[in-house]
């Protein structure tokens, strides 16, 4: 007990003498011959120990201010990429229908913030006219889709997209996050098949935001992403049903479900 004691003692000295140098960051001390700090460090990974939020104390030291982002779970994944297509459609059921809104957002798997944007919009070639019921349910009109890159082109754009921003490397492990399942599981893989295109391995895994939503909050949202955010009291970005709006507030669901301490995993595959 008296040399436990003896350890706080000297962990308070250095903290103040850290305070009064007024540097810029805090410092973690590690005492490798006291039994406690040795403990400490046998049972966690140097990754775990980097990654420990900070102490209200050293936020203090810093001149920091304490950020809810401190007390995110750690993640399995190094990016979450969400995804969320806007398709043709009419008030019968289209055949085929083709994508024409092509929108990620890439956030970062520990904070959670939008770092970089994919977007685009898709010229349909089957049903090259969008119908009124797709323009009041969307909001994309005529023009936003005449003369632009047909889809081919498009997973072109996204493959270079994803190789800029490092997701391709074997070492960074990424992952896909939509509103359901149907934009991957679905969508995508009908759409390649009518124009004898193949699907990249990375879009064969995701997350299905509404389980994760579920297994979180103990209640399936069965109308999507307004029953989400009422239920975390969140405000509804742009307009719903418009690919990159829809991204948008299912990073807000995620960020407040991981303040909330979930952890996503993986719900989806078509490998």
């Amino acid at each position: 007990m008296v040399q436990f004691i003896h350890w706080i003692r000297r962990a308070n000295f250095l903290r103040s003498l850290h305070r009064s140098s007024g540097l810029g960051q805090p410092l973690v001390f590690l005492f490798h011959s006291e039994r406690g700090s040795a403990e400490l460090v046998s049972h966690r990974r140097y990754s775990d120990i980097q990654s420990l939020p900070l102490s209200v104390d050293n936020i203090m030291a810093s001149g920091q201010q304490p950020s809810s982002r401190s007390s995110f779970p750690p993640q399995t994944y190094h990016n979450f990429l969400v995804l969320d297509f806007e398709a043709t459609c009419d008030k019968q059921l289209m055949q085929p229908q083709e994508i024409i809104e092509f929108p990620i957002l890439k956030l970062h798997g520990r904070t959670l913030e939008i770092e970089s944007e994919f977007h685009m919009y898709v010229q349909p070639v089957v049903h090259s006219e969008l119908t009124p019921f797709c323009t009041e349910l969307t909001g994309i009109v005529q023009s936003m889709v005449d003369g632009k890159p047909k889809l081919q082109q498009v997973l072109q754009m996204v493959d270079d997209w994803m190789r800029k921003e490092g997701l391709l490397d074997p070492k960074v492990n990424s992952i896909f996050v939509t509103c359901g399942d149907w934009d991957l599981k679905t969508m995508l893989p009908g759409q390649c098949q009518c124009l004898g295109l193949p699907v990249p391995d990375y879009f064969k895994k995701w997350i299905n935001l509404k389980k994760a939503y579920s297994f979180a909050m103990g209640k399936y949202p069965k109308n999507g992403l307004p029953l989400m955010i009422e239920g975390l009291n969140l405000q509804h970005i742009g307009k719903l049903h418009r690919g990159i709006d829809d991204c948008k507030n299912i990073a807000n669901i995620m960020k407040e479900l991981a303040r909330k301490g979930f952890t996503f995993k993986q719900t989806g595959s078509n490998l």
